[in-house]
């Protein structure tokens, strides 16, 4: 049998990374004799015991194989065939979902421009003229990314304005929160702040980038929504019949903090990764460092010889920007080892050598 090759630390994405020891223990205390399928086991249901203590007693959890599954299926809870989401130009919905949710929903996605990934209500305001016009996709939900896809957060109070916003006018607020986390982290906050208690009204909550083996969860905070839940879920192919293993991931990750420890030490390595190029000669960053991703704009030649040994992607082509992503086991060896090889390609770059 082939052995496979592991590779070098790779700094493209956390998805990536392996998996916190913690919740491989806990999936293997998971598999233990016999459980009922579909989530009527017990492992489950003290995963919504930990959900609801950290988001509220009035919070619904779905256990979900991957995001894509839980915003498609969250978006769908609120859709009609004629309704459209407004999000971010930037947003993973629009922009690495394959079309997800337009083909599987029959929605209009409306991409909004933005500088850092972040979306606001005067950036919002001039789309709801479609309001009632026959002829128009109807405005719907406001969905919006956290952490962005420019590594950006949005503090509670940005939150709680578009979510105000949204319901003043019939409209719902739906977060992707494939780094929820690393935002909580950032802006020392809870989680439930960012989403409870500012008024979101579902969201997807991303394990699998802070430490899981692969487990996602939609969490739906407006009881208005909850009723189709079940089945769209399993209309959506997200239905898991061995629940038990992604619910015990997720147990893992909300029991004792576990998920501000990935995060917030994920988040401090890619300070240390920008704070380590800061000063390089052609080296900028596009966008402020507020979570657990860095985008650099370096020197061409720089960035095809560090991507002969490393992972990495390349974020615009046209401008030289790239993106490097910490993960939860990213170690401070890592993070020094790769700066000295950038500060290398850099100098040559700059040299002509």
């Amino acid at each position: 049998m082939l052995t496979p090759t592991p590779f070098p630390k790779s700094f493209a994405s956390d998805n990536h990374a392996g998996v916190h020891p913690a919740v491989l223990s806990a999936v293997v205390d998971a598999n233990t004799g016999d459980a009922p399928a579909y989530g009527g086991d017990s492992w489950t249901r003290a995963m919504e015991d930990v959900f609801r203590a950290e988001f509220g007693a009035g919070a619904t959890v779905y256990p979900m194989f991957n995001g894509t599954g839980a915003n498609v299926v969250g978006l769908g809870l609120t859709l009609r065939s004629y309704d459209a989401v407004l999000c971010p130009a930037t947003a993973h919905i629009n922009t690495s979902e394959c079309g997800a949710a337009e083909r599987l929903l029959g929605a209009k996605l409306v991409p909004l421009p933005t500088e850092n990934g972040k979306i606001t209500v005067d950036g919002i305001r001039g789309e709801l003229s479609a309001l009632g016009n026959v002829q128009r996709s109807q405005p719907r939900v406001i969905s919006i990314s956290q952490a962005t896809e420019c590594g950006t957060c949005y503090t509670a109070d940005e939150i709680a304005e578009l979510a105000e916003f949204a319901h003043a006018r019939g409209l719902f607020l739906h977060v992707d929160g494939a780094r929820l986390a690393n935002a909580a982290a950032w802006l020392d906050c809870s989680m439930r702040a960012l989403t409870t208690d500012a008024g979101v009204d579902l969201f997807s909550f991303g394990g699998t980038k802070n430490g899981a083996m692969g487990a996602e969860a939609l969490v739906i905070l407006n009881p208005e929504l909850d009723a189709p839940a079940l089945f769209l879920r399993k209309q959506g192919m997200q239905l898991a019949s061995k629940m038990r293993y992604v619910s015990a991931q997720l147990t893992a990750l909300l029991t004792g903090g576990l998920w501000r420890e990935n995060a917030t030490h994920a988040n401090a390595m890619a300070h240390r990764l920008s704070d380590g190029v800061a000063g390089l000669p052609g080296v900028s960053l596009r966008y402020p460092v507020q979570s657990n991703s860095v985008f650099p704009v370096l020197p061409e030649k720089a960035i095809a010889e560090l991507q002969q040994r490393y992972l990495f992607h390349v974020w615009d082509a046209d401008e030289n920007v790239v993106r490097w992503v910490t993960s939860f086991d990213t170690t401070a060896e890592h993070v020094d080892t790769f700066v000295s090889d950038i500060r290398l390609a850099v100098h040559g770059a700059s040299s002509g050598a």
